[in-house]
């Protein structure tokens, strides 16, 4: 199994032991991006829907390095540590996503890295 590692300085850079995205064949494994700037690498300004559309923008980022784009997603993970903001991802993921609309999971959870209050991570499967 060949293995390639994916990465682009238009998103935030790793902070641990692990890639921005790992593709094996025509699948591509997103891993969980937060709302970090890339350019700062901190947190964006701004209320909850900041945040998750700085998380898609970063999830883009990721996707196009991949040679895909987020339509090419076919399972989305979003971790919330408020369930309350779910009708917020909704409304900003429908300006980021056409139908038909990929897989997708929303977990509560409570706390995330950074302090963050939202993050995704997900399964690209490239043409």
């Amino acid at each position: 199994m060949a293995k390639t590692i994916i990465n682009t300085d238009k998103a935030p850079q790793a902070i641990g032991t692990y890639s921005q995205a790992v593709k094996v064949n025509n699948t591509v494994y997103l891993s969980g991006q937060i709302p970090l700037v890339p350019e700062t690498m901190e947190m964006v300004e701004g209320d909850i829907e900041a945040q998750i559309r700085r998380v898609f923008e970063n999830l883009t980022a990721v996707c196009e390095a991949a040679g895909g784009s987020l339509q090419d997603i076919a399972k989305l993970n979003i971790f919330l540590t408020d369930l309350g903001n779910f009708a917020t991802v909704n409304k900003v993921m429908a300006e980021y996503f056409e139908q038909p609309y990929p897989a997708r999971a929303a977990i509560g959870v409570s706390q995330l890295p950074k302090n963050a209050d939202v993050e995704m991570d997900g399964i690209l499967e490239l043409g």
